[in-house]
This record gives C-alpha cells, sequence and structure tokens, in this order.
C-alpha cells in the first residue's frame, strides 16, 4: 500500500447560481477568471506549489468542461503514477444511484479513494475561491498544536461576520466554539471551508454520520468532533481571498487584478499559478488602437481601444469599439463600433456591430434582482446579439438573438432576456 503523509479533496460539484448564466452549462469552478485562467486552477495551484501531490476533485454540477480542462493534471504538474490528479464523480451503486447530497457525503462516498493512500492527514478544499495559500504552513501549524482537525479561518469586519461560519477561539486558537452564520456573532474569525483533519477522526466521524441527508461539513462533521472532544484549532489566514459567488464578487476580482500594484499577483515568480493552455497565436495590437490598465490573453486581435478591463484568449475586437470595465471572456467577438460599459461576456458570445451595452441609468433586475445588479450587463456564453442595438444596466442576455427581440433596437435596463432552450 501507497503511504502519503496529506492528500487533498477538492469540492468542485457547486453549481453556483448567484452567478446567473456564467453558470448555466458549466461548473462555477470552470468558470474563466483572470483572462486566461479558471476559478480551480487557484486551489490546485496551491496544491503543487505547497508540495501536496495527491489531489481528488469531486465533479458534479455540468462537469464536462471542467473535466477536460484538468485532464491528467499536467499544467500542475499532477500527471503522476502514484498520486496526482484525479477526477472524482458520483458513481452508480448498484442499489441505486447516489448523488452527492453534501459537501461530507461527497467525501463520505470517496472512503475508499482516500484509503488507498494511508495518508496521515486529509486537507478538504474548495474549488470557488481565487486565494494563494501553502497548506504545508497549515500542516506544521496542525501538527505542532496536536490538532485532530484543523479549520483555516480569517478576520473579517464585525458586520459582515453573521455570513459567515464563526470559530470562537481562546488565546492559543484552540477552537471552544463555533456558529454557522450567527445573527450575533461572538467573534470575526471566519471559516473559509479549508480542513485538515487527521484521517482516522475524518473516517470515524463520517461512518458514523453517514446517514445524515446532506451531509455537511460545517452543519455536521465538525461540530461532531467537537462534541466527542477531539481539539480542534483556528488556523489564521491573512492573506487575500475572495468568495467569487455572485456577479459583482466576480467582477471586482477581476478588477482587482488589474490595479497597478494588485493586491493579488498573478506575476509572482516563487508562486506561479498554472493552467491548461490551449497553444495559441501571439495578441495583436493595431497601430490605431489604445490599451490601458488592462490584462490581454494569448491570441486576440485589439483594434479598438480597451480600458480597465480583463480580456480573455482568442477574442477579436473590431476597429472603432471602445471596451471599458469590463471582463470578455475567450473566444468572444465584439464587432466595430462597439461600446461596452461593465459588461460581463461570457465565453464564444458574438456581439454585432455598433451595439451599445450599459447604457442610460440604473433600474434593478426584472426577473432576478438580487444575481444582476450594481450596474453590470451580463451576457451568457455562446449568446449572439445582432448588430445596432443597445443594451442598459443590470440587464442579462442568454441564447441567439434576433433584431425582433430589440424592440426600438433597445432593450431596456433591468431586463432579462433568455431564448427558450438556451437557459438548461
Amino acid at each position: 500500500m501507497y503511504k502519503k503523509e496529506m492528500i487533498a479533496m477538492l469540492l468542485a460539484g457547486g453549481q453556483g447560481s448567484r452567478l446567473g448564466v456564467l453558470t448555466s452549462k458549466v461548473a462555477k469552478p470552470a468558470v474563466a477568471f483572470g483572462g486566461k485562467y479558471r476559478i480551480i486552477d487557484f486551489p490546485l495551484s496551491n496544491c503543487i506549489n505547497s508540495g501536496v501531490d495527491t489531489v481528488g476533485v469531486l465533479t458534479q454540477y455540468q462537469p464536462l468542461r471542467l473535466n477536460s480542462h484538468i485532464g491528467i493534471g499536467i499544467p500542475w504538474d499532477l500527471d503522476r503514477n502514484i498520486g496526482g490528479v484525479s477526477i472524482l464523480p458520483p458513481y452508480e451503486k448498484s442499489k441505486n444511484s447516489e448523488w452527492y447530497t453534501g459537501t461530507a457525503n461527497a467525501i463520505y462516498q470517496n472512503l475508499a479513494y482516500m484509503e488507498s493512500f494511508n495518508p496521515d492527514y486529509v486537507l478538504i478544499l474548495s474549488g470557488d475561491h481565487i486565494y494563494k495559500m501553502d497548506y504545508e504552513v497549515m500542516l506544521e501549524f496542525h501538527k505542532s498544536n496536536g490538532a485532530e482537525v484543523s479549520i483555516a479561518a480569517m478576520p473579517v469586519p464585525m458586520e459582515e461576520a453573521k455570513r459567515f461560519g464563526i470559530v470562537i477561539t481562546d488565546e492559543n486558537r484552540k477552537i471552544q466554539d463555533f456558529e454557522e452564520k450567527p445573527e450575533n456573532p461572538r467573534s470575526n474569525l471566519a471559516s473559509m471551508g479549508i480542513y485538515i483533519f487527521n484521517w482516522a477522526t475524518l473516517k470515524e466521524a463520517l461512518l458514523t454520520l453517514a446517514d445524515q441527508p446532506a451531509l455537511d461539513f460545517g452543519k455536521h462533521v465538525i461540530p461532531y468532533c467537537h462534541r466527542k472532544g477531539a481539539p480542534l484549532y483556528a488556523y489564521e489566514f491573512n492573506g487575500y481571498w475572495k468568495d467569487v459567488g455572485t456577479l459583482h464578487s466576480y467582477w471586482e476580482a477581476n478588477m482587482e487584478l488589474i490595479d497597478i500594484i494588485p493586491v493579488f499577483n498573478l506575476y509572482e515568480e516563487y508562486w506561479k499559478i498554472y493552467t491548461r493552455s490551449e497553444i495559441l497565436q501571439p495578441q495583436y495590437v493595431s497601430s490605431d488602437s489604445v490599451v490601458e490598465r488592462s490584462i490581454i490573453g494569448e491570441g486576440t486581435t485589439i483594434l479598438g481601444k480597451v480600458y480597465n478591463s480583463v480580456i480573455g484568449c482568442g477574442v477579436t475586437i473590431g476597429e472603432g469599439t471602445v471596451v471599458r470595465d469590463s471582463i470578455l471572456m475567450n473566444r468572444t467577438e465584439i464587432g466595430p463600433n462597439c461600446e461596452l460599459n461593465k459588461a460581463i461576456i461570457a465565453e464564444d458570445a458574438v456581439i454585432g456591430e455598433s451595439v451599445k451595452l450599459g447604457v442610460g441609468e440604473e433600474v434593478p433586475n426584472e426577473t432576478d434582482p438580487h444575481i444582476y445588479n450594481h450596474g453590470i450587463v451580463t451576457i451568457g456564453e455562446k449568446s449572439v446579439i445582432p448588430g445596432h442595438v443597445s443594451v442598459g444596466k443590470n440587464s442579462v442576455i442568454f441564447g441567439r438573438t434576433d433584431p425582433e427581440d430589440f424592440p426600438d433596437h433597445y432593450l431596456a435596463g433591468g431586463k432579462t432576456l433568455i431564448k427558450a432552450g438556451d437557459e438548461s
């Protein structure tokens, strides 16, 4: 039997419904980020940079793109004979097919996979956060405190604490108590959903709680370990960490990459972020174009003007077009003479000529104001927008649209235009 000191289990099955149409055809961890990456590249790169070379990636919702992106793990140096990266979808048992019903249930269904490495420790990660963390330092903290469970936690503003699982510790960071989304928080140390378990502790908890519906770490496994008297510790993390769970936080995190001194630096030599790169031709920027404070992916052609934006790979921006404060994902085509303001355009979308996105006053979105807000215009992947139309703020378009969908060449702010058959 092989022996690994620590293996990682990366939960990447999330639907990410608060990202709206960006995740209608793709799992949240596979959403493009920062010009050339996908969200899952960050925890995967953290693993290899931290010396963790065995990673089980648990997929569920719309896993196709995630599976092909990860492949056999070559970009992260995770193509190993022993260990490496393994995709772990829910599999059908002979009795009944069983989907993962909760974060811990997904781990429980893969006990045999973990057992095969006979690890001392298991690191549980989420596939949808943007951050850099050395898990080896966290493991040292775990060992030196004699912990059975360590929870990575970070200080958050007290007024935001009620949105998180909160840990209450003594002066040695030993956890005395924790509360899931408390109304009146007693501490501002928020759980990041990153855990290190002693393998024996994790296995015993999962087997005991196996019948619990929607078995979850925060709600069931951690409280169970605490009740049993297992030593739980909070490992405090003070670096950059962003849950890009909403369109606005996703837009913000991308925009933070283009600051003069970015809070989150993609260019550090010693902590590289790896991704699968399709070999593309170099960028082309014409003599009439302007690019200011932007990230531009490989193979992109710019004939217009780009300000404060994150542009993916293989994108075309037509002559006379002005793009501001926007995110254009891979292979989008923007026609000539367009104006794009604060737009998020998903992969393979086509925008016709003389289209204006993000015009007029802000009005709440008519169907999902909690998703489409902050003045952002969102265009789903493979959508087509005909030429010579204007689109208001907080609106969303998904699918192949025709001129008839835009009365008077206009889609008012806050409108939802989703063509039947495209949202499934």
